[in-house]
């Protein structure tokens, strides 16, 4: 399953974690937001969207691992795959009818969304 990860540029952006190579994805506290953290798989696709400052999906990533012993605190690393060739803003994604009823839009301060397959390939392909 596919999932957007939230991130704001000026704190931790999707250039840093292609500087970093790897990065732990932590500093979340929303109980919904962990559960999904815990369900993640090594090897899922992900959506690096930049908020607050430039609110754009700006490059994919993948789960590299999952240990999710502590259920407070479930321990997902993540590498860069690409940037996207095009950024997709905020506007576009909500005037997009395949995001129609997302939870994306219904919860919109989750910061670790899932997402579907084809809503996934929505993001990334110009």
């Amino acid at each position: 399953m596919p999932y957007l990860l939230k991130t704001e540029p000026n704190k931790y952006s999707y250039d840093d974690l292609v500087r970093d190579g790897e990065t732990t994805w932590d500093g979340i506290s929303n109980n919904q937001a962990l559960l999904t953290l815990r369900n993640m798989k090594k090897g899922d696709k992900l959506v690096i969207y930049h908020s607050n400052i430039g609110k754009a999906a700006v490059g994919t990533a993948k789960v590299v691992s999952v240990d999710p012993s502590d259920p407070k605190n479930p321990i997902v690393r993540i590498a860069p795959v690409k940037k996207l060739k095009r950024e997709k803003p905020l506007a576009e994604i909500r005037e997009s009818s395949i995001f129609k009823g997302s939870i994306l839009f219904r919860q919109f301060r989750l910061s670790v969304v899932p997402i579907t397959e084809e809503q996934y390939d929505w993001l990334t392909l110009s």
